[in-house]
């Protein structure tokens, strides 16, 4: 057993360790009731508009990052953390209906970037504030969410053989 009293980076406890765990978990109990009804372009488009809300946080001087850490966050979850979901994802025409089909390795994929985010938030947090820290994190998943549910609506678009938005 590692005794991490010893290690440069404080393991969180309590709140600090409840709180991601739990947001996982609803994260988790979500896709498997998405994965249940069928797609729509709301489906697709809404989470990332409603997760756009967060930029306010930006607002508030205590989470703002440089320019360059904030871009390199977007790309590194565009680029890299959004490719297990995409690898993990897919649309498939039921009928009438487009549903989507997730891998067995999603859940595996999701576990894997939560303690990716848990490890690097745990030695971000010894040299920025929490604020700052939750800014990137927010930043990382934003562009995470972007580039997969962008992949989705042009996935539906080509499913659906349709170059407009429809309705639903």
């Amino acid at each position: 057993m590692v005794n991490l009293s010893v290690m440069s980076i404080p393991f969180p406890t309590g709140a600090r360790l409840a709180g991601p765990i739990l947001g996982m978990l609803a994260v988790m109990v979500w896709r498997v009731r998405e994965a249940k009804g069928p797609v729509s372009v709301k489906k697709i488009v809404i989470p990332p508009m409603g997760m756009a809300t967060g930029m306010s946080m930006f607002v508030l001087p205590a989470f703002r990052i440089p320019w360059m850490w904030a871009v390199g966050a977007v790309l590194i979850g565009a680029l890299l953390l959004a490719y297990p979901l995409l690898r993990t994802t897919r649309l498939e025409r039921e009928g009438d209906a487009i549903m989507m089909r997730r891998s067995n390795a999603f859940f595996a994929v999701l576990l894997g970037l939560f303690a990716i985010r848990f490890a690097a938030r745990g030695y971000l947090d010894t040299i920025l504030s929490g604020q700052q820290t939750a800014a990137l994190a927010y930043l990382l998943a934003f562009g995470m969410i972007v580039r997969w549910r962008s992949q989705m609506f042009l996935e539906y678009r080509a499913l659906t053989g349709s170059a407009a938005l429809p309705p639903g």
